[in-house]
């Protein structure tokens, strides 16, 4: 009889303790899954940033390397002498109002492309806005039909005038040198310069931009 009553006990299916533990050995599975989908989601979204900030800063360095540091017209140079002298040539030039019209590195300093910049979207290296595109790769245009810029993104270009034998020493724009024994001087435009690109990003739910990278490189 006992034993009788002990494989009824067997046969009568799981214990409520042998059910919870399979619902927590089942849910850490669920849980861990779910996890490691996200961190992978989150990966996957960082990569493809990172690769689009890369793009966007090589494409100002493309569009900057025929240009010579300063105007090819009228220089920079120094009115004036000592403390009170003005420096002229640094910046766009008057009537230099788009991309197209900057002839020279300087040009860019303090420029800003993209959102709340001095262009709806950031440019690509033929000076040109960038447009959204669909996940099929298709360019989105807008209701009036034009193209419309790649949202979200944005490009801040800073120039500095280095010193020449240490490129982490950022000379004032209007810095030179005079003559000295052997020493012959440096002009005003006789700088290396140092151009940083910072590429920054907000999303639709972003509170504010964030930066995904910075491209820097000197101009000898």
């Amino acid at each position: 009889m006992s034993s009788t009553r002990a494989l009824g006990r067997a046969a009568g299916g799981f214990t409520l303790i042998e059910t919870s533990l399979a619902l927590v050995i089942i849910g850490v599975g669920v849980l861990a899954f779910i996890e490691a989908q996200n961190s992978f989601i989150k990966n996957n979204a960082w990569s493809s940033e990172a690769a689009t900030a890369t793009l966007l800063a090589t494409e100002i360095r493309e569009l900057s390397r025929k240009l010579p540091r300063h105007d090819p017209v009228t220089g920079l140079w120094l009115q004036g002498t000592g403390g009170a002298a003005v420096l002229n040539g640094w910046g766009p030039d008057a009537g230099e109002t788009i991309v197209d019209d900057f002839d020279d590195i300087d040009d860019f300093d303090g420029v800003r492309f993209g959102t709340d910049g001095d262009l709806p979207g950031p440019i690509n290296a033929f000076g040109e806005v960038v447009p959204a595109m669909d996940a099929d790769g298709n360019v989105v245009n807008g209701k009036d039909g034009q193209p419309l810029p790649l949202l979200g993104w944005s490009q801040t270009v800073l120039v500095e005038k280095v010193d020449p034998f240490d490129f982490s020493t950022v000379r004032p724009d209007k810095y030179s040198e005079p003559a000295s024994g052997s020493f012959p001087g440096r002009k005003v435009d006789e700088y290396p310069l140092r151009v940083t690109v910072i590429v920054e990003f907000q999303g639709p739910n972003d509170a504010a931009a964030r930066e995904v990278t910075r491209v820097v490189w000197v101009v000898p």
